[in-house]
């Protein structure tokens, strides 16, 4: 073989195996980080005695010692795998307050009946009135589906949450589902510990002037709200599915995961199941373009341009606005196409 080729082939074959040592290593140092138990400082030991082992067993490939690098590494990984997969979910923690409860529901025809709503009288987000409620429902009198996203880091990134509105007006008519991280007190949100099994999977029905008030007037989130267009008997089956998955997650606990299991995918998922074949689309990972998305797919109202949807959609404002108010959910709707008739 021509030595110039033959320099090439190894170093080439070099360089894979480097990558297949390297990305592992990255991945277990993080899994150490965020899964041992105990505190930061074990944490840190556990995770940079796994560096070293990682970086000399890349030494060792980069000097020739493939067998020494590749399998020497391979079996260690083996073995962090293995405890991995150990690591299962749980709904036995200390949990924050705001996600101590679980909602639960139950079916008896038309009538649902929801158990822990969540009605928090937010003043802070360290100050606030616990109340968990027990609510029930008229499927016949289901009416509307609203999309509001929750914006808190750049254009990409949000929270989604779905709002049902019924016609009799006990509750103000709506009531929201919201699939959040489960966390314990002592733990907040991290983007990277959601690909890590750091946080279990939860879905809370929640009161507007609770769950949307403590993005916009607690937290400084910017809001939207966006009408869904679909038939009543589509927005049932959502409905019922998101009671079968908070039904699900009492016996079935999973773990949150920052791309497969989150707020936007979730909801994908129960959506397809009852409409069919749905687009994939880079827009149900960057969560804050799931309007785009949902307007492609015939979602939103085609009457307007989706900026305008946007725009009139905009209910942080009135959100400040209506406070504490009794009115909240109808003050924060006023002039969003679809639901106002003055906004035409």
């Amino acid at each position: 073989m021509n030595p110039r080729i033959a320099r090439v082939l190894r170093a080439s074959g070099k360089s894979l195996a480097m990558l297949f040592v390297g990305f592992p290593a990255i991945w277990g140092a993080f899994a150490l980080w965020y899964q041992v138990p105990g505190s930061q400082a074990i944490k840190a030991l556990c995770a940079t005695l796994w560096a070293v082992f990682s970086i000399a067993m890349l030494v060792a490939l980069w000097q020739g010692r493939a067998a020494l690098g590749v399998f020497g590494f391979a079996a260690v990984f083996a073995v962090l795998l293995v405890w991995w997969h150990q690591l299962l979910p749980s709904n036995d923690r200390v949990w924050a307050d705001d996600v101590a409860q679980m909602t639960t529901g139950t079916v008896d025809g038309s009538r649902v009946t929801l158990h822990n709503v969540r009605n928090f009288d937010w003043r802070s987000n360290n100050d606030y009135t616990q109340r968990w409620e027990t609510r029930s429902y008229d499927l016949d009198q289901l009416r509307s589906v609203d999309m509001i996203m929750s914006y808190w880091s750049g254009p990409a990134i949000a929270h989604m949450l779905v709002s049902f509105g019924f016609d009799d007006q006990g509750h103000d008519g709506q009531v929201v589902f919201s699939v959040e991280i489960r966390r314990q007190k002592s733990e907040s949100f991290s983007e990277i510990g959601g690909f890590f099994k750091q946080f279990e999977l939860s879905i809370i029905a929640a009161d507007e002037r609770d769950v949307i008030r403590v993005r916009t007037n607690v937290r400084g989130e910017d809001d939207y709200l966006y009408r869904v267009q679909m038939p009543v008997a589509e927005m049932r089956a959502l409905f019922l599915a998101y009671v079968d998955e908070a039904n699900s997650l009492v016996h079935t606990p999973r773990f949150y995961n920052t791309v497969t299991a989150n707020c936007t995918t979730l909801v994908y998922h129960m959506i397809k199941h009852i409409v069919g074949r749905l687009p994939l689309s880079y827009r149900l990972l960057l969560s804050g373009y799931l309007p785009e998305y949902v307007y492609a797919v015939g979602g939103l109202d085609r009457n307007y341009p989706l900026a305008e949807l946007r725009a009139r959609g905009h209910i942080t404002e009135r959100a400040l606005r209506s406070g504490r108010s009794e009115t909240f959910s109808a003050d924060i709707r006023r002039g969003v196409p679809g639901v106002d008739p003055a906004a035409r």
